[in-house]
């Protein structure tokens, strides 16, 4: 069909954007979690964001209905987002970006073993053998060894995708009835009101020093949220979804360019483990028709 290609290619660069747009908002939140609690960072992430939403709310003319969602499920999502923010802004007290990303790029496989129990979808030998391979991989990065790298942080990672993953199942739910500038603005009022509440006993005061990187983390994740809507909403997910893996590159290269470190071969070994179960994984679902693009315009950190 004349222009499809071009669409696609619009989606690719619309996605690699992305990535590296969430790239800089993730080196800003390790940034901060080196001065700040890691659940007063889950709330600077959301009530930095959370102007920028409420604008794009009002452009994209979505306050009529506001108040009629489906509130059950919006505070489940509420609590699951702020609990995987949580736990990555912890993990990456410890861990490198590129360390994270390895072990949190199982969560497509997780959110496919859990459409099994949740949603009722059927998932066949080949899907299940993908979604063991990815696990594999995750023991790989994870090293479960005396001499090992099995550590608070990785596990926090784990338990981030985990959170994600149940949190996508939940805005599939949504999606059904809700508009996706309501989910994505109530997630960040909830994960702000729930955060700031959480994190108010330890809070520390916010330094004037830091406003360069609150202004960076605000911009980035907003930008970032746009351009992956924009990704899916002009291209094939089947065909989009895979680039999301570049950032494993861009995670090296931020922590090559500001912390001066680089991830060892079985890091890297692992991260190619669960990147090849999640790309099978990916294509399977091309074949069989199964693929939404409807999730990624909400479901973020």
């Amino acid at each position: 069909m004349p222009g499809r290609h071009p669409s696609h290619l619009r989606s690719i660069y619309a996605m690699l954007c992305a990535v590296a747009l969430f790239s800089v908002m993730d080196s800003c939140m390790k940034l901060l979690s080196s001065n700040y609690p890691a659940m007063q960072v889950v709330a600077l992430r959301a009530l930095t964001a959370l102007p920028l939403v409420l604008v794009y709310v009002l452009w994209r003319g979505a306050v009529a209905g506001l108040l009629r969602v489906r509130w059950s499920l919006h505070l489940l999502r509420g609590a699951l987002g702020i609990a995987m923010l949580f736990l990555f802004a912890f993990a990456l007290q410890t861990l490198s970006l590129a360390e994270a990303y390895a072990i949190f790029f199982i969560a497509p496989a997780l959110i496919t073993a859990l459409s099994v129990v949740l949603l009722k979808e059927s998932v066949n030998g080949a899907r299940w053998a993908a979604i063991g391979l990815g696990l594999v991989g995750v023991l790989v990065v994870l090293r479960p060894s005396g001499a090992g790298m099995l550590t608070l942080g990785g596990l926090a990672v784990l338990g981030a995708a985990a959170m994600y993953a149940v949190s996508a199942i939940t805005a599939r739910m949504l999606a059904r009835t809700d508009r996706s500038e309501h989910m994505v603005l109530w997630l960040m009022v909830i994960v702000a009101a729930g955060a700031s509440t959480l994190a108010w006993p330890h809070w520390v005061a916010v330094r004037s020093a830091d406003s360069a990187l609150l202004a960076g983390l605000a911009v980035s994740g907003f930008l970032g949220q746009l351009a992956i809507t924009e990704a899916f909403g002009y291209g094939e997910a089947s065909k989009v979804a895979p680039f999301e893996y570049a950032a494993l590159a861009f995670g090296v290269g931020f922590d090559w360019l500001l912390w001066n470190t680089l991830p060892d071969r079985i890091t890297l070994l692992g991260a190619a483990i669960i990147i090849g179960s999640g790309l099978y994984l990916i294509g399977h679902e091309r074949a069989h028709g199964a693929v939404s693009n409807g999730l990624a315009e909400t479901e973020h950190r």
